[in-house]
């Protein structure tokens, strides 16, 4: 069946000597693999370029139900990344979000919802002037509504303890270890309650984001255990330093 959608290219495997595999998440139908063929070829119209990490694309495809590769008749990038090529926090911040969305999205039906999220985090990323240093935290936070384990902010109420396990900032210290308190939960808590287009103003300085981005990340391995290792986390850290 041949039909259009938006996609964001996900991941690409060398396939042959001229040939890749590619996975896009597809605003249509979900997660996708396809089979891109003859991409050396002086006669191909297809640019390996498309294919690189987090690109949009708009695209027709082929979608063959049952099959587990799929065929791209018609491509092209749906929005050309300007700083993203260009700023060297916003490449890092893109290095970290691409690890990050490989490890927990897992969409093989279609989720609009989702997808127009990431379509518009991924512009404003590339298009802001403002500042982004604290951009990979709120993706992290609403990425987490997605996935199902967003927190909870109690109101009214102090919010002395961030429960890992819970998700929950609260009053209280909890009876396990999975926890962290003092100045960092309240600080965690306005980024979680923020937007992109407001984070900026929240100052947070180099060692509390530092430590606010190790949490998160703790935060998602104890809610999704398969994630394991995130290997772009040092070079962020440095780049924000």
């Amino acid at each position: 069946m041949l039909y259009n959608t938006r996609g964001i290219v996900f991941q690409k495997i060398k396939y042959a000597e001229s040939a890749l595999i590619v996975k896009i998440y597809t605003e249509e139908s979900g997660m996708l693999s396809f089979m891109i063929r003859g991409i050396k070829s002086k006669k191909s119209t297809t640019k390996i370029a498309y294919f690189q990490s987090l690109t949009i694309l708009d695209l027709v495809v082929n979608h063959r139900d049952g099959k587990e590769l799929h065929n791209i008749k018609e491509i092209k990038v749906l929005h050309v990344y300007q700083d993203l090529v260009t700023d060297p926090v916003k490449q890092s911040i893109l290095f970290f979000l691409h690890e990050m969305l490989i490890k927990t999205l897992r969409e093989e039906t279609p989720n609009k919802q989702l997808f127009d999220w990431l379509f518009h985090t991924l512009t404003w990323l590339d298009l802001t002037d403002k500042s982004v240093l604290n951009f990979h935290l709120v993706f992290l936070f609403q990425l987490s509504r997605f996935l199902g384990f967003y927190p909870k902010f109690p109101t009214p109420g102090e919010m002395n303890f961030f429960d890992l396990q819970e998700g929950l900032f609260q009053q209280n210290q909890p009876a396990h270890p999975n926890f962290i308190s003092g100045e960092i939960v309240q600080l965690m808590a306005a980024i979680g309650k923020s937007t992109f287009e407001d984070s900026h103003q929240i100052r947070l300085g180099n060692v509390n984001r530092r430590k606010m981005l190790d949490v998160l990340v703790q935060y998602y391995q104890l809610h999704m255990p398969n994630i394991h290792q995130i290997n772009s986390l040092d070079i962020l850290h440095s780049i924000m330093e």
